[in-house]
C-alpha cells in the first residue's frame, strides 16, 4: 500500500485532529482521542493523525497511485477549512510502503 506522510507545522494540531475524526465519523468507523486519530475511508484509503505540541503529523494510506492523489487533496482541503484562521502548509511525502 503506498504511503504518504505530510507534517504540518500548528499549535492547534489536537483541536484539527479531534475536528476531522469528528467530521468524518459520521460516515466512517473513526477512532481517536486527543493526540492519535484514524480514518477508515475503505479498503482504498486510510490516515492517521497524530497530534504533537507543534504539529499534526497525517499518514495517508491508498491502494494506488490514482487514489493517493486524490486524497492527499481531501485531507489537505478538510484541514485548511477546519484551520482557515491558519495559513496551513500541507506538502506530502512518499513514505516506505507499511508492512
Amino acid at each position: 500500500m503506498p504511503t504518504s506522510v505530510s507534517i504540518v507545522q500548528t499549535s492547534n494540531a489536537s483541536r484539527y485532529l479531534q475536528q476531522l475524526c469528528k467530521h468524518w465519523s459520521h460516515k466512517f468507523e473513526v477512532e481517536f482521542n486527543e493526540r492519535h486519530g484514524r480514518v477508515p475511508f475503505g479498503p482504498q484509503a486510510n490516515v492517521a493523525f497524530d497530534a504533537s505540541d507543534d504539529a499534526l503529523t497525517m499518514t495517508l494510506g491508498v491502494a494506488d497511485e490514482e487514489t493517493r492523489t486524490r486524497m492527499q487533496t481531501v485531507v489537505a482541503d478538510h484541514l485548511k477549512r477546519f484551520a482557515f484562521r491558519e495559513d496551513l502548509v500541507v506538502l506530502w511525502a512518499d513514505a516506505p510502503d507499511a508492512a
